[in-house]
């Protein structure tokens, strides 16, 4: 039995007795352990597999650039992020834009406002709809990443890599019309007879990338591309439709 093989054996075996996964967390372990990481197969990886919870911020920063594909260097350059991080933290707190009593989402939202020159004039001014999705995905990501000088880079990093693709946006409607006429043409017929299609969330699904519309633990899964039980059986399904007929997508870091 070939080297191959004998993987494909053990993965099925694996997955029968429960311990789905379990194949996956070795390669992505092995692929880990190299001194110079490599982004097209950690790409490639997230893509195909769910990432083990253990691994997922590490992957995720090396993904979105935060952190360099040199494991010599991790150490540093996280230095350089936490310093920063406290200083644009210190910086706000010193012009009382942000106190101790301030919710963390929000704090990160004016971090990130400080640092692109967004700020407003006053913290009492209303957010606009892009700050209102950087809360929403805020708040998830919070829930997923205990660290807060990782999970204020994530969400930073993740929502500068949703923003170049904003131009797509529009086009997302009407391609789930394409995908679900083809699985399912009765269904987008009935939706379309009660003119519900038009009244469907896209902005929760497609500006917010699900944020508030899936459980933590399904969202994770999208958010590797990007019990609840039939949430999950949704996004694998989600999963495999978006492989079967987009093909793999390319991952820009």
């Amino acid at each position: 039995m070939t080297e191959d093989s004998q993987r494909n054996f053990r993965s099925v075996y694996y997955e029968k007795v429960g311990f789905r996964g379990v194949e996956e967390k070795k390669s992505l372990e092995i692929l880990l352990k190299d001194d110079r990481l490599d982004i097209e197969k950690l790409c490639t990886f997230s893509q195909r597999f769910p990432l083990p919870s253990m691994y997922r911020a590490l992957v995720w920063k090396v993904l979105l650039g935060i952190l360099p594909p040199h494991h010599e260097s991790h150490a540093r350059v996280m230095l350089y992020r936490k310093e920063q991080y406290s200083d644009v933290l210190h910086a706000l707190k010193v012009i009382r834009f942000v106190s101790d009593a301030t919710p963390q989402v929000e704090v990160y939202l004016r971090m990130c406002q400080l640092e692109s020159g967004r700020l407003p004039r006053s913290p009492s001014f209303p957010l606009d709809p892009e700050d209102e999705v950087f809360l929403a995905i805020a708040k998830a990501m919070e829930e997923m990443v205990e660290d807060s000088v990782d999970c204020y880079w994530i969400i930073r990093c993740f929502v500068n890599q949703l923003n170049k693709y904003r131009d797509s946006l529009p086009q997302l409607p009407k391609a789930f019309e394409q995908y679900l006429n083809l699985e399912d043409s009765r269904l987008l017929s009935h939706l379309k007879t009660c003119s519900a299609v038009s009244k469907l969330p896209y902005d929760l699904w497609f500006k917010r990338c699900f944020a508030g519309c899936l459980p933590e633990s399904s969202l994770q899964r999208v958010w590797d591309k990007i019990p609840q039980d039939s949430s999950d059986a949704i996004v694998s399904k989600a999963i495999d439709l978006w492989h079967k007929h987009c093909g793999t997508p390319v991952h820009s870091a």
